[in-house]
């Protein structure tokens, strides 16, 4: 029997390593594809306005149609590679990063002389004579669901040495948004139909001479090699504190003393800044699973109609601080939120009849900013639910979120059988004014009868 029952155990386990194996190998597929987000994307619009004696003046405007993804600081970059040997003579709203050779030029010099250009937004406060709308906002390009006003980014530029008709005007390829760091794909420019412009005064609509488009969708696996973040679970009818898996954003390197950096260094400040140390490169605290945001999800209370639950976000990044920070969490009981605490929120609806999304952020000048690793670097909220007879139970982990994104980012999540399971002899159904005192009373019996 002991024989057969060793049998079953090592093919179960053997089981259980193909499926790890066929998951993983699933789960890294670089496909920009967003089952939250099926059709969000940045989409890049390049409007030529008028033609000048050797080229055209265009307005390119980037919009994020993405609900819950951002672009924050540094912010994005934009690059492509001209079709013919144009070159930049201008540009307000925005710049190039770099010249290029424009020494064959005598008298007016281009701004840009290079065939594949790199193009970055300008710093808020720069002078009205070099602004255009929706410029000069330092490459942050926020979510639309989160501040609709600030998704939009633009920038003018002038083009010479291109065609001056429709006809000999030749679309740019290759293009490449940075966000600032990898992550997007940029699709070719597609001929559209020309944009049409109201004036000021809303009597008069314009129009482009020509208008191009360009998609760019992002994937999680192209932007990091490890995730950059996880989530860790708590209880109020179990001890049980569930951890972020080990090594979930890397593995510590006991070996190099400067892959992070300890909570209880002396040596904190300049460990975090010291020299050598890159503004950009993350200073992590040590920690057993290497994730720079940790998600925590504490099942606080039960009472007889409703149930609560805490959710705090604790940053271990002492380098970055997370401006305009969002959370994106799925769980069944969303469609019945009753009220929410301190927290921005909206639901997210990508498919009709299913409301199981929420959107989550802070409120603005209070806790939309969270700070770097320290005493206060961790935002904290709390969800009231309210019950559904014929789906609410605390069993098998049902009172636990499906998945949670941090910043666009999908986290990673205990395993299903570790998370904090029912005891045997039940749970408590309500909160009860009289708990504390039984609690008391069973206590004075227990030392009484060891006495």
């Amino acid at each position: 029997m002991k024989t057969v029952f060793t049998s079953i155990s090592k093919f179960i386990s053997f089981t259980l390593l193909l499926f790890v194996l066929f998951s993983c190998s699933t789960f890294t597929s670089t496909e920009a594809y967003d089952a939250l987000d099926p059709t969000g994307n940045i989409t890049i619009k390049w409007d030529v306005i008028s033609w000048t004696p050797d080229g055209y003046v265009a307005v390119v405007t980037m919009y994020n149609f993405q609900q819950y993804r951002h672009i924050q600081s540094p912010g994005w970059t934009l690059g492509w590679t001209w079709a013919k040997k144009e070159v930049i003579w201008s540009m307000m709203g925005s710049q190039t990063t770099e010249q290029g050779d424009c020494s064959k030029y005598k008298g007016n010099t281009p701004h840009c002389c290079k065939k594949d250009p790199t193009v970055v937004d300008l710093l808020p406060g720069t002078p009205y004579n070099q602004q255009i709308a929706n410029c000069c906002k330092g490459g942050v390009l926020n979510s639309w669901v989160q501040d609709p006003a600030n998704s939009a980014s633009s920038f003018q530029v002038s083009v010479g040495a291109a065609g001056t008709t429709n006809r000999t005007v030749r679309v740019p390829r290759n293009f490449t948004l940075k966000a600032p760091g990898p992550g997007y794909t940029c699709g070719p420019a597609k001929v559209g139909k020309p944009t049409k412009f109201i004036t000021a005064d809303k009597r008069r609509i314009t129009q482009a001479m020509m208008t191009w488009n360009v998609t760019c969708t992002y994937s999680q696996f192209l932007a990091q090699k490890t995730p950059t973040c996880c989530v860790s679970l708590s209880s109020f009818y179990n001890n049980t504190i569930v951890s972020c898996p080990t090594c979930a954003c890397g593995c510590n390197n006991a070996t190099d003393s400067a892959s992070c950096v300890s909570e209880r260094s002396s040596h904190l400040a300049s460990a975090v800044t010291g020299p050598g140390k890159s503004a950009n490169a993350p200073q992590l605290q040590c920690t057993s699973h290497m994730c720079p945001v940790r998600v925590h999800w504490h099942v606080k209370l039960n009472y007889k109609e409703y149930w609560r639950v805490k959710i705090t976000i604790t940053n271990f990044n002492y380098a970055l601080n997370y401006t305009q920070w969002n959370l994106v969490v799925q769980h069944p009981n969303f469609d019945n939120l009753t009220q929410l605490f301190s927290f921005n929120y909206k639901p997210l609806t990508p498919y009709a009849g299913l409301n199981d999304t929420a959107m989550l952020w802070g409120l603005k000048f209070y806790n939309d900013f969270l700070n770097e690793a320290g005493p206060l670097g961790n935002v904290q909220s709390e969800l009231l639910f309210r019950k559904d007879a014929s789906t609410f139970t605390f069993e098998k982990g049902w009172a636990f979120p499906r998945r949670i994104y941090f910043n666009g980012d999908n986290c990673v999540m205990p395993p299903p059988d570790a998370y904090p399971w029912l005891p045997n002899t039940g749970f408590r159904p309500v909160i009860s004014l009289l708990q504390p005192i039984m609690t008391m009373f069973a206590s004075c019996v227990f030392l009484w009868a060891y006495m």
